[in-house]
């Protein structure tokens, strides 16, 4: 590189800039197939891994397990061991990649299988570059997929701080992640302080703890990352980067004296928004992703380090090989055939950015003195103020796409389309993942577990188990328990034990209310006529089978029910469909409404409607709602389901007004 700018300058032609890191975010079906797909890949010119764990590796189960059935390998790739890991990493060399893994309440096993491969790879541990996202905080408001209560959360969160400071001085050991944040509903300045308040926490946690000392504190900071999200309002995206860039250097000089500049870098990675991605007209992403991903690569100040780009049809299911493909390419045209990188910050000195700018930094700062005088991020989770305020943000949004005042081209306006060519063919324009990928994994678990040393299991269990309890640092036993064979449920199996488990607050029960919102009038007058003949009130029960923890669409309807005039019954995310049927029977509704992100949709619904005939409540209508191709909503109709909605059934009146119509079908007064 080096060489290159001599070159440059020697010739007269203008000096680049190092482009950001090319990464895609991926991992499917099993580790075998994932390695290929890293490998394909690198090889079109990826520069980074970021790596996706399906959800029962995320929530600390095994494959076998019963929360796991349906899910596995759906939403990213199944890791219960270490020779998951290795053939995830087979014939990639970890001490020359630069890795991030999207984990976070098994973000220390998880880093402690990576290290385990890569000392079997030969590799210097301290070169090690990377990151874990190691944010709790976000998955008790907008993903779900928490474990642990908050205390001993953020206790893994410090261990994991601690441990690569001091030896893996090249990796980020958290993330912290307002990508979720923005995907739940939450404005600029609630991402903004939504975010820095965690990272505030997690540095409080950090000086607490001991483990590191006042002298290498500073450094310590300097190693914090970010992950952020982009929308496609970029210029307002891009001042709240610029603003991220600003408040950050500030909080770290004024709250934690930290001097030198470069530990007070607001170094980030970014993936673009997918809430924004439509079902309708879905070529139409392509633009949207490209406008996004603007915001956080023009303004070299606050220029992301690293970015990820979702495909245009994962508003569909699972984008194809060549759709990351077109992906990865947009991305390369904008850094290597522009000449963006040539240039300094070409927005600095701009009043209506600069004025953008401090607009935000002051909102921010006055969320972030309101959090403060609750006592700071973890007693915001627990009083539930940041989950309500996420879920009133998001119904305001979702309001106003309803009303036509957000507008969505091809959902709420030009809506008229012709058929895309590019969801023509026999697959659908997604991928599907082999139904055979869940039983293949299962045996290869069973084989991992036969052929171990179950003594050497058992002592790095216990030795994991004692750590816990007397608040050694997690990373030391964790690695050996990878050493010995020791699998994703068992390691979490053991913290379960010790910490216990925690069900965070759904934020439905208190948030705003559409009552005199004009929107749900027609659905207002449905269920109170229904109710008028039933000589009692409805009642619904919303439910979340499986480890799909994306609660937003779940709440969205909760809310509109409740505001409607229904009982509604919702007990948030990660249900058995046993726990679901049980619930429905002790409280006699009138239906069941499933929502399913995790594309688990069709084994989960199905064996919910399997448990409700077994019940003898088999006739009350089952509604699921999720990301479902065509051919799956066949399926679900086959197997006892009376509705199915997809992201473009955003009319949330129209939805209630259904479940009324196969209520009163139901009860035979229709």
């Amino acid at each position: 590189m080096a060489n290159d700018k001599q070159e440059a300058a020697n010739s007269g032609a203008p000096q680049k800039d190092r482009p950001w890191l090319f990464r895609t975010y991926s991992g499917h079906s099993s580790a075998q197939a994932s390695n290929e797909l890293y490998k394909t890949n690198l090889a079109r010119g990826q520069t980074g891994l970021s790596v996706a764990f399906d959800l029962p590796t995320q929530t600390g189960y095994d494959s076998d397990h019963i929360l796991a059935r349906g899910e596995v390998g759906k939403v990213g790739v199944p890791i219960c061991h270490l020779g998951d890991m290795r053939t995830l990493f087979d014939e990639i060399p970890l001490e020359k990649m630069n890795t991030s893994m999207t984990i976070n309440a098994t973000s220390a096993w998880l880093l402690a299988l990576y290290v385990a491969v890569a000392e079997e790879q030969g590799a210097d541990v301290a070169a090690l570059q990377g990151t874990v996202q190691n944010d709790i905080i976000k998955e008790y408001l907008s993903r779900g997929t928490y474990i642990f209560p908050p205390a001993p959360s953020m206790r893994l969160i410090t261990d994991v701080v601690s441990y690569t400071y001091q030896h893996m001085p090249k990796w980020n050991p958290t993330n912290v992640c307002s990508y979720h944040l923005q995907e739940a509903g939450a404005t600029p300045v609630q991402e903004l302080s939504f975010a820095l308040a965690t990272a505030i926490a997690v540095l409080d946690a950090v000086k607490e703890g001991g483990q590191i000392s006042a002298e290498d504190f500073p450094a310590a900071t300097g190693r914090i990352s970010f992950f952020v999200n982009a929308g496609i309002r970029f210029i307002t995206e891009m001042c709240k980067m610029r603003a991220f860039v600003d408040l950050w250097d500030e909080i770290l000089r004024d709250r934690y004296g930290v001097e030198d500049e470069k530990f007070r870098r607001f170094r980030y990675g970014v993936q673009v928004n997918s809430l924004g991605l439509t079902e309708q007209q879905p070529e139409n992403n392509v633009y949207r992703i490209l406008l996004e991903m603007l915001a956080v690569v023009l303004s070299k100040n606050a220029r992301a380090r690293a970015v990820q780009l979702p495909a245009w049809n994962e508003a569909l299911g699972l984008p194809r090989p060549w759709d990351q493909q077109w992906s990865l390419r947009l991305q390369q045209i904008v850094a290597y055939e522009t000449d963006l990188l040539e240039f300094g910050d070409i927005f600095e000195g701009s009043v209506e950015i600069d004025r953008k700018v401090e607009e935000l930094k002051n909102a921010a700062r006055e969320e972030l003195r309101l959090i403060d005088e609750m006592g700071g991020a973890v007693a915001a989770v627990d009083t539930g103020y940041l989950k309500e305020s996420l879920v009133n943000a998001n119904t305001i949004r979702v309001q106003s796409v309803i009303a036509g005042d957000l507008p969505v081209i091809g959902v709420n306006k030009f809506t008229e389309s012709a058929p895309s060519p590019l969801t023509q063919e026999a697959d659908g324009g997604i991928m599907t993942v082999d139904v055979k990928a869940e039983a293949e994994q299962i045996e290869r678990l069973e084989a991992w577990r036969a052929d171990r040393n179950d003594a050497e299991v058992q002592k790095a269990l216990d030795a994991l188990s004692k750590a816990a309890r007397e608040g050694q640092n997690i990373m030391p036993p964790s690695i050996a328990a990878a050493k010995a064979g020791v699998t994703t449920g068992e390691w979490s199996e053991a913290l379960r034990q010790v910490y216990g488990e925690y069900r965070a607050p759904t934020g439905v029960g208190t948030a705003i209310s559409n009552a005199e919102n004009d929107i749900l009038e027609p659905a207002r007058e449905k269920v109170a006529a229904a109710a008028g003949i039933l000589g009692r009130p409805l009642k619904v029960l919303v439910g979340k089978p499986g480890l799909d923890g994306h609660s937003n669409g779940a709440e969205q309807i909760a809310v509109a029910a409740r505001d409607s005039g229904m009982q509604v019954v919702y007990e948030g995310i990660r249900l058995t469909p046993e726990q679901i049927v049980n619930a429905a029977r002790a409280g006699t509704v009138d239906l069941v409404g499933l929502s399913i992100l995790s594309g688990s949709h069709v084994s989960l619904a199905t064996e919910v409607c399997k448990q409700l005939r077994e019940a003898g409540i088999g006739d009350v209508p089952v509604v699921v709602g999720g990301i479902i191709p065509p051919e799956d909503a066949e399926k679900l109709t086959k197997a006892g389901v009376s509705a199915i909605y997809t992201p473009k059934d955003f009319d949330m009146a129209g939805i209630i007004i259904d479940m009324v119509d196969m209520i009163m079908k139901y009860e035979d007064v229709a």
